[in-house]
């Protein structure tokens, strides 16, 4: 039987970050501009470069390098909007856009998971698409759904396999992050427009939308390109990410690597814009920092906290809204490296102003999926969300007729207003839990029990049935097309 979703409950924030100071700001725009201008990006589709040479972008046909006058890139960007909605099957979970809160989601495409049953690392499959779904469902962190693992047992056809697996177990707004060619993008917007029943719906609330990362340094991918006009022109939101690496695909500064990834994601954007003027569109800065005796890719080194929150106030500087990075830690399991990894982060981005953020339920970089790390991050946002929204200092919230009341030498655990407001206080339902013989049970044992108590009695409100039959139609359609 199908079970009601719990209502979200968004980091609302009561007080406000500022990390950059206007003349900072004025500096890493002109920087961008600068670098657009002078260096510019390599973008090998043929359909990208002739729009922007349709639109004064200064194009390289042969070396498929497209330099953009600031003119042009200030006029392109002024047309995408500050605010908009992304929709949901369900209108009670449309995220509204509008400056006030931070929507989280899950973290996306990963490469492996440990087994919910024999705790065993292997490839993930869409049955694994579909429990995290209904887990990320039933968590009120939750604001929207990346697919948090591949679909290899689908082979190219996965990223749409993945959206039906995500639309048939989540009554919240999906985004993709692998469908990167035209082809699968033109089947992924028809599978958007079962879900939301008419293009109107799909303009206006839309259940889909897409993220393209950028190529550090400097270059923009061919089909992600041609993939993110697909989804323009169809009206659903597109981003873009740039994961530039500190010393290896940036510079070696925190400020150059910044300003290199900012070009990328505003170029991208900028393409956007010129072929659909209007086109909703978001700002993703997620870099990291080369590990000095690796190469490897950190996420979340001592330094590369910063670069997300600034990212937070450069998106809205270029007048959009942003996808900040909060978790996503390099830590090889769950535990303390992890859970400290991520709550500064989150804070800091959301108190920022990010729009919305993802990160949730991966590790090792990422790439792996422990069921019940969700649970626990879910416990991290919370204690985040908590700490967000400030102190509420009213009359009544100060206390002080009740402080009158019981005076001096008194004693407040009788006193009605005690038995009150100590059942509206919010407690973590994963830490500090006591077993039978009186002692703290391990957190982490607790997160597998509330995933596996979801997974058993959570079951979201399924699409009708003539829906569940036009995308297997579309399914079917695309294995033929592109091969299982």
């Amino acid at each position: 039987m199908p079970s009601k979703t719990p209502q979200l409950q968004p980091i609302v924030p009561g007080y406000k970050l500022r990390i950059l100071s206007d003349e900072q700001l004025a500096q890493f725009k002109a920087a961008t501009l600068e670098i657009l201008a002078e260096v510019g990006v390599h973008c090998p589709s043929e359909v990208a470069l002739h729009i922007y040479a349709d639109h004064g972008g200064q194009v390289d046909f042969e070396g498929q390098v497209v330099k953009l006058p600031p003119d042009v890139v200030l006029d392109a960007v002024s047309h995408a909007p500050r605010f908009y909605t992304m929709g949901a099957r369900s209108a009670a979970f449309d995220l509204k856009l509008d400056g006030t809160a931070t929507y989280c989601a899950t973290d996306g495409c990963g490469t492996e998971t440990i087994d919910f049953e024999t705790r065993e690392r292997r490839l993930p499959r869409k049955d694994d698409v579909a429990k995290m779904a209904r887990v990320a469902d039933y968590l009120s962190s939750i604001g929207f759904y990346w697919p948090i693992v591949t679909a290899h047992d689908f082979g190219a056809v996965a990223p749409l396999h993945e959206l039906d697996a995500s639309f048939n177990n989540t009554v919240k707004h999906v985004q993709s992050e692998t469908v990167m060619d035209e082809t699968t993008a033109r089947y992924a917007v028809e599978m958007a427009k079962v879900v939301a029943g008419n293009d109107s719906t799909v303009r206006q609330r839309p259940p889909l939308s897409l993220l393209v990362c950028c190529i550090a340094p400097l270059g923009l991918d061919k089909g992600g390109m041609e993939a993110a006009l697909v989804f323009a022109e169809a009206g659903l939101p597109v981003g873009f990410m740039s994961m530039a690496n500190t010393g290896s695909t940036a510079p070696a500064t925190i400020a150059g690597t910044v300003a290199l990834a900012d070009a990328e994601i505003v170029a991208a954007m900028v393409l956007i814009q010129m072929a659909c003027p209007g086109a909703p569109t978001f700002h993703s800065l997620m870099p990291g920092i080369m590990h000095p005796r690796t190469g490897g890719y950190l996420s979340l080194a001592w330094e590369a906290e910063l670069p997300y929150p600034v990212g937070v106030e450069l998106a809205h500087m270029w007048g959009v809204p942003t996808l900040g990075a909060v978790f996503g830690p390099d830590a090889e399991a769950p535990g303390w490296e992890s859970a400290k990894a991520c709550a500064s982060n989150l804070l800091m981005c959301a108190l920022c102003g990010a729009d919305t953020a993802s990160g949730m339920g991966l590790l090792q970089g990422c790439t792996v999926l422990y069921p019940e790390e969700l649970a626990l991050d879910t416990d991290i946002y919370h204690q985040t969300r908590i700490n967000a929204a400030g102190l509420d200092t009213s009359r009544g919230e100060l206390a002080l007729d009740v402080i009158k009341e019981v005076g001096p030498r008194g004693h407040f655990l009788s006193h009605r207003h005690t038995r009150k407001k100590v059942r509206q206080r919010q407690f973590s339902d994963i830490t500090r839990q006591i077993g039978p013989d009186g002692s703290i049970r391990d957190p982490i044992e607790v997160a597998r029990e509330k995933t596996d108590w979801i997974l058993d009695n959570h079951h979201p409100q399924p699409l009708a049935g003539e829906q569940r039959a036009e995308l297997d139609r579309i399914l079917q359609a695309a294995d033929r097309k592109l091969g299982h």
